[in-house]
């Protein structure tokens, strides 16, 4: 028996040219293969009328344009929607988050997660493999609310930079004039701090780019992130100086505020001293309780005073709003629902 057809949609350009030089066609053929894909969304070589018959009969034989609907769905009653995509024998999420003048997808990369942070659902799910570049732009593709989309971020399961060939694959689909044709600025991918992964993101893409730090202090940061270990926070700060905006491109650093751990005013005094002198933004996050965690949600007032704090200091701080909580929309929490029911129940 055959092996299974190789998926064209998620190839980029210069792929393309090579799949049309094999199926004897013209260099210029990429460009219209690419229009069919991420232009048009044909869903079949035989909608490709400007192909030669032979060319798409080719095509047929070896390629498929694969892609996946959401396997199940919950929406919340702020208007969140998460969906749920097979993947690797499991699932992954996307978070569809509307709001008054915008619309964010949130978007995963990995089915689970090798960084084991402990405040994330996904990294108890273990590493169970990278996303493809059409796997993750299928997310987008296959989302019913895509023509409402103004914001895409990298923020979903898994780590970006630990997939990051795949990551830049899409990013490059993304934003290039013969794929879908999103500016840079609308896309944020986010990193926990891999250093070399991250540097070669800041010289292969202008998409902004947001850092997971979560306290000031380097010990602290350790046992919530064990990246520490290998990336210390003082060494990714040192790399970001090196790397200054040029104006085309933002960075911002994800702070989850957690009671009575890293919500004091020592931690805000001690991030603003950090962070001093490198143009950025600052995302404070309410934290999305997750089970069996001794984690808990810092109170409104102290994020609030938190907030004040880091202001008066002169960067621009802002509060993620919480969002979903009546659907489990924090990474993972869904995806492992569904994973332990044995991808069975209605949830």
């Amino acid at each position: 028996m055959g092996s299974a057809r190789e998926n064209l949609f998620g190839k980029t350009l210069s792929e393309l040219t090579q799949v049309a030089a094999e199926a004897g066609l013209r260099p210029f053929a990429a460009r219209q293969l690419a229009r069919w894909l991420y232009v048009q969304e044909a869903g079949s070589f035989q909608l490709m009328l400007n192909l030669p018959a032979r060319a798409r009969s080719w095509l047929d034989e070896r390629y498929e344009i694969r892609l996946q609907a959401p396997s199940a769905e919950a929406q919340s009653a702020d208007g969140t929607r998460k969906y749920l995509f097979p993947a690797a024998g499991r699932f992954v999420e996307a978070a569809y988050i509307p709001e008054a003048r915008r619309a964010t997808l949130c978007l995963s990369v990995q089915v689970g997660c090798k960084m084991g942070c402990l405040f994330c659902q996904t990294g108890r799910q273990g590493f169970q493999g990278n996303l493809g570049p059409g796997e993750i732009l299928n997310q987008i593709r296959s989302l019913p609310e895509r023509e409402r989309l103004t914001n895409l971020v990298y923020m979903g399961m898994g780590e970006p930079l630990d997939n990051l060939s795949n990551v830049l694959a899409s990013l490059e689909i993304l934003t290039s004039d013969w794929g879908y044709g999103y500016s840079p600025s609308r896309i944020t991918v986010s990193t926990v701090g891999l250093l070399p992964a991250m540097l070669r993101f800041l010289e292969a893409s202008r998409c902004h780019l947001a850092v997971s730090l979560h306290s000031p202090f380097e010990e602290e940061r350790r046992r919530l992130m064990p990246v520490q270990n290998v990336y210390p926070l003082a060494e990714v700060l040192r790399a970001l100086r090196g790397q200054l905006p040029d104006g085309r491109r933002r960075v911002s650093f994800e702070y989850i505020l957690f009671d009575q751990l890293n919500d004091t005013a020592a931690h805000a005094r001690e991030l603003a001293r950090i962070l001093r002198g490198l143009p950025c933004r600052i995302n404070l996050i309410p934290f999305h309780p997750i089970p069996g965690s001794p984690l808990r949600p810092s109170p409104p007032e102290r994020i609030q005073a938190f907030q004040d704090l880091l202001k008066g200091s002169g960067f621009i701080t802002t509060l993620r709003k919480s969002r979903g909580l009546d659907i489990a929309a924090a990474c993972g929490l869904l995806s492992t629902r569904e994973d332990n029911e044995d991808n069975k129940e209605e949830f």
